[in-house]
């Protein structure tokens, strides 16, 4: 409702209606003068809880559950609602029933659910101490962690960050071992000994990521660190609007590489046989097709690796002939490269010819633009092994299957 709209209907319902004659209107006057300055503290005070944060009445909509947590960057200092202004707007325009839940409240108008978890200057510790209560007040069905840039900020045991990070996500798994949990990198700093710091910290995660996911928890990693920049940032440590929508494309982008996470869009089918999402095994193997380090930044190489259902392990075929992962990300014979030895790895998908795949009935899988077929190098079946593509043959090596 419109300020101006309040002012009128609660005026109507203050001024007395039973004063007649002169006493009685100069009442009346002072009445409405009176009601009108307490009036307007009220809506004052109703209109600053769109932008300023706090707890409020929690919003809910019955759409799947998802706990943005972390610091200021998830409450969003500087813009209020942050990253997820521009995430709330993806999911709505991709028909996605969606509920924020947290105990904090804060953004515009336009953000269509303020809730969140967010909780300026809090380090890793800080959100520990308190998640477990949290779960449990508002049983997540997905969780966006990004946190540990406090830790840096306030040089508090830097060193010791990636084993809380840990237990914070071990603390978060025990509490709801159902949900999926997206850990984040933290951003850029502007300092370039707090970047030193973070990148460092950075660098563990993928490693702990990895080894909760090898025992069977749900969680994947975004590598958000690479989506911005140093000039992304409006005082060296928060995002700029700009800044917060980089944010939002790679959770959005990363929700929607696992299924379940955010639910099916509203009215959409079921995807057909040439758009499905699944992991793809090695005949030789037994290992399945698995991005290095779960990274999605451009360039990073393709391998086998034993099956764990995560999300660099899942690949949608498309009608385009691309095999993607993470949802914006392409299989690619690195450089455009048609020569037996060629890298394959993930790039930003762009239609080109060595981003397209042709999946044959014998089992391999050819490089359009190459001729030539996914391959593992010299039979190996070790994980790690860094694939490539190479004159096909027939080999159990260049076979493959999607389970």
């Amino acid at each position: 409702m419109k300020i101006e709209s309040l002012l009128r209907l609660v005026g109507a319902a203050i001024t007395p209606r039973n004063m007649l004659g002169g006493h009685a209107a100069a009442t009346a006057r002072t009445w409405r003068r009176l009601s009108a300055a307490a009036l307007l503290a009220v809506v004052v005070a109703i209109a600053g809880t769109l932008t300023s944060p706090g707890v409020a009445v929690a919003e809910s909509n019955g759409g799947v559950r998802v706990m943005p947590l972390g610091d200021s960057i998830t409450e969003g200092t500087q813009v209020p609602g942050g990253y997820r202004i521009g995430l709330w707007s993806r999911l709505a325009s991709g028909r996605y029933t969606i509920d924020f839940v947290g105990s904090q409240y804060n953004g515009p108008g336009s953000l269509g659910d303020h809730d969140h978890e967010g909780h300026p200057g809090w380090r890793i510790d800080q959100i520990d101490a308190n998640i477990t209560g949290w779960l449990r007040n508002y049983t997540p069905r997905t969780v966006l962690l990004h946190i540990g840039t406090n830790d840096v900020l306030q040089n508090y045991n830097v060193s010791g960050a990636p084993q809380r990070l840990s237990t914070l996500i071990d603390h978060i798994t025990a509490a709801a071992p159902d949900a999926e949990v997206f850990v984040a990198t933290i951003i850029p700093l502007s300092n370039s000994g707090q970047e030193a710091a973070a990148r460092t910290f950075n660098s563990a995660i993928p490693g702990i990521v990895q080894s909760k996911a090898n025992s069977g928890k749900h969680v994947h990693l975004v590598d958000m660190h690479s989506k911005l920049t140093t000039g992304d940032l409006i005082d060296g440590i928060h995002p700029t609007a700009n800044g917060y929508d980089k944010m939002a494309a790679a959770w959005y982008a990363a929700l929607q590489s696992v299924s379940g996470s955010i639910g099916q869009p509203g009215g959409t089918p079921s995807p057909t046989p040439t758009a499905s999402t699944s992991a793809i095994r090695g005949v030789g193997s037994g290992r399945c097709l698995d991005v290095t380090g779960v990274s999605q930044a451009n360039g990073a190489q393709v391998q086998i690796w034993d099956c764990n259902g995560q999300s660099n392990q899942q690949w949608t075929v498309t009608s385009a002939g691309e095999l993607r992962v993470y949802g914006g990300k392409c299989l690619d014979a690195y450089g455009a490269g048609t020569a037996d030895g060629t890298s394959v790895i993930i790039w930003d998908c762009n239609g080109q010819n060595n981003q397209q795949w042709r999946l044959n009935s014998d089992g391999s899988i050819t490089a359009v633009g190459a001729n030539k077929c996914l391959d593992v190098p010299n039979y190996s079946t070790a994980n790690g092994v860094k694939l490539q593509i190479w004159s096909c043959n027939g080999q159990a090596n260049q076979r493959w299957t999607r389970v």
